[in-house]
């Protein structure tokens, strides 16, 4: 019987290694992606560029990634931007730059194609890949291959990328992270009591911080503790499902496959702002976000051959409470303008009167396009664009 030969390939602080190969001169120093525009690299009369640092900053922003380097002062994605200041206060602060990092995922989902065409698309940054069939993988468990991957992305992109390479999802996903940055793992089951058993049992990706905390505190640490668990005991504290999977998945049982493709159920964006913004006194501000989002998505939605009837709104407030609306249409679209409107039209079932932390659009009932009923889609044309004043509806109209 053929071996299974499953790899995780997860790209080095993605988005950070894309800023250094834009600013080369950071390389090696801690810096973190977070900022806002006014965090952009400013050149002087020399053409040398300054660079906003952590100290300086004010406000309520998270990071999104951070070099290794200001991780190794305890800097991490998630963490807020005032706490790393506290951390790392000489960090280089960098705006982040979606468009130019999804960019790179195109390319370097590319460069892994040309080798190993069986892809799952987990994310901006990672994949699985399914390497069973591909030729010479069987010889070495797929080591050679995984280096042909590697070299590719890399020349393709200049980034470097780890793979972990395993019988299953479960184990690729966690041997991706054992030899980072640049790293290359193969694990088998024979090396799960040496490799994978002393790991704390949060790193097993379905493992939440409560549930690894509900192990804790009844003495189980790591992944091994977990194996050595009585799966009544699981099941009994856990529940069946649960209970079971987590036992399974100590032993490291997975028999998930690589899925090469998913029906999106909805296309949003969104966007939290480094400082609260009131409906009335900051309209202007918001207006402009609203309507950016509304062609981001308008975008989305084109590029990955989509359109929809259910236009949706999302609102956090400053103090945290999150509100979703939505509208279905009787048609599909993709148009920005109808975008726009429609949740537009969402905004006046929820109340303006609070300054507003998040703001964010979505579009769900998908279909591809070309297969809804032709007679009633709306689709934008790529020259297209919004224009205000195409508005039938102002945006947070205290009125």
């Amino acid at each position: 019987m053929t071996a299974r030969i499953i790899a995780h390939l997860d790209m080095d602080a993605f988005y950070a290694s894309v800023e250094l190969l834009r600013y080369p001169d950071l390389k090696g120093l801690p810096v973190v992606i977070g900022g806002g525009r006014r965090h952009q690299p400013v050149a002087d009369a020399g053409g040398a560029r300054r660079y906003a640092t952590l100290d300086r900053y004010a406000g309520r922003g998270v990071i999104t990634t951070a070099t290794y380097a200001a991780r190794a002062f305890g800097v991490h994605s998630g963490m807020g931007l005032m706490k790393a200041a506290a951390l790392c206060p000489q960090a280089i602060l960098l705006p982040v730059d979606f468009d130019e990092y999804r960019r790179y995922s195109r390319l370097f989902k590319a460069a892994v194609a040309e080798i190993a065409p069986v892809i799952e698309d987990r994310g901006i940054d990672e994949i699985y890949l399914d390497l069973t069939d591909v030729p010479g993988a069987q010889a070495d468990g797929g080591i050679a291959v995984a280096q042909a991957i590697k070299r590719n992305v890399t020349g393709t992109t200049g980034l470097t990328c780890s793979i972990g390479l395993a019988p299953n999802k479960l184990l690729a996903k966690i041997c991706s992270d054992l030899e980072k940055p640049d790293g290359l793992t193969r694990v088998t089951f024979d090396d799960l009591p040496a490799r994978i058993w002393p790991l704390p049992a949060k790193r097993v990706n379905g493992i939440g911080p409560k549930a690894a905390a509900k192990l804790g505190a009844n003495g189980i640490q790591t992944i091994g503790e977990l194996a050595a668990a009585d799966p009544a005991w699981l099941v009994m504290h856990f529940g069946n499902a649960y209970g079971h999977w987590l036992h399974d998945a100590a032993h490291g049982r997975d028999d998930r496959p690589v899925v090469t493709f998913r029906e999106p159920k909805s296309i949003s964006r969104e966007t939290t702002f480094e400082q609260d913004l009131h409906p009335r006194d900051d309209r202007p501000a918001l207006s402009g976000i609203f309507t950016r989002l509304c062609e981001q998505v308008a975008a989305d939605l084109e590029r990955k051959g989509y359109v929809g009837r259910t236009i949706g709104l999302k609102l956090r407030y400053d103090n945290f409470r999150t509100v979703t609306r939505d509208v279905t249409l009787d048609h599909y679209t993709g148009d920005a303008a109808e975008i726009r409107r429609a949740a537009g039209e969402c905004l006046k079932r929820v109340a303006l009167d609070r300054r507003l932390r998040l703001l964010g659009v979505r579009v769900g009932t998908l279909l591809p396009r070309g297969t809804e009923p032709a007679a009633v889609v709306r689709t934008q044309e790529p020259a297209r664009r919004y224009r205000p004043d195409t508005a039938t509806l102002p945006l947070f109209d205290a009125e």
